[in-house]
């Protein structure tokens, strides 16, 4: 059971954001604390779950509301960069977040940006990958790689940084069953705490254990047994056929 009284890793507190020529906000005093638990929140298109990321990330600054890392205010350049050396950030494209040549120096950059050596850096680089099983990847060409594996490797990219906290954008988005299966098994043997974004509430009832709405800009309680009846087709081995996505469906958070 969380810990209510500890000191979130990431919080958000009453955040409001508006894009620039739009009426509406899209976010209206949204606040979240996120910490050793694995998070869900699902939500139309357009609900604002990916800006709520880039808020919480520092990609987007809030028109109000507080963004604090371990309690402290995010305000500076330097509270954001201490910040981001502890919680990442796996893009919605993948392609987004690879850009070095090869598959080793893409997840090399985060060690060498944090100051190690060239030696050390590679090193992280080789366990990251071969936990996600993607030793003999090293030298392969990132845009060559097919859209399940750029997944992979940027996932790598970031637990290289050796996170407490991940955010993650539609994970499962586009991959085949076999690909899907395989993220399933690692974020569930991953120890950070996240918040994972996603249409995909299979994936969410198998993951996460608690999930959150996201409607018109407001975050809400879902009970996790909504997820759960939402398992459709399962095979004898407890893994979907397909999955089933539910984007438009009403959420009832009870």
């Amino acid at each position: 059971m969380t810990d209510r009284t500890a000191v979130p890793i990431l919080a958000l507190e009453q955040a409001t954001y508006r894009y620039a020529g739009r009426e509406r906000g899209v976010l209206h005093a949204c606040s979240i604390a996120l910490g050793g638990e694995k998070v869900g929140l699902i939500g139309p298109n357009g609900s604002g779950k990916t800006t709520l990321l880039q808020c919480l990330i520092g990609i987007l600054q809030p028109h109000a509301g507080v963004l604090r890392f371990k309690g402290e205010i995010v305000a500076d350049k330097n509270s954001l960069r201490t910040m981001r050396r502890h919680v990442g950030f796996v893009f919605q494209q993948a392609d987004d977040q690879l850009f070095s040549p090869t598959v080793l120096e893409d997840v090399a950059f985060g060690p060498l940006n944090l100051g190690m050596t060239p030696e050390e850096a590679e090193a992280i680089a080789r366990s990251t990958l071969a936990s996600l099983g993607l030793s003999g990847y090293e030298a392969r060409v990132c845009h060559r790689l097919s859209g399940g594996e750029k997944r992979l490797v940027a996932l790598a990219t970031v637990l290289a940084m050796s996170p407490e906290l991940l955010l993650l954008d539609e994970p499962t988005n586009d991959l085949d069953p076999v690909m899907r299966k395989r993220i399933i098994s690692i974020v569930n043997k991953l120890p950070q705490g996240m918040l994972i974004v996603s249409h995909d509430w299979d994936f969410l009832s198998r993951t996460v254990s608690s999930c959150l709405a996201m409607e018109d800009g407001r975050l809400t309680p879902v009970p996790m047994d909504v997820l759960h009846s939402h398992r459709h087709g399962d095979t004898a081995d407890g893994d979907p056929q397909r999955p089933h996505l539910h984007a438009t469906r009403p959420v009832n958070c009870g």
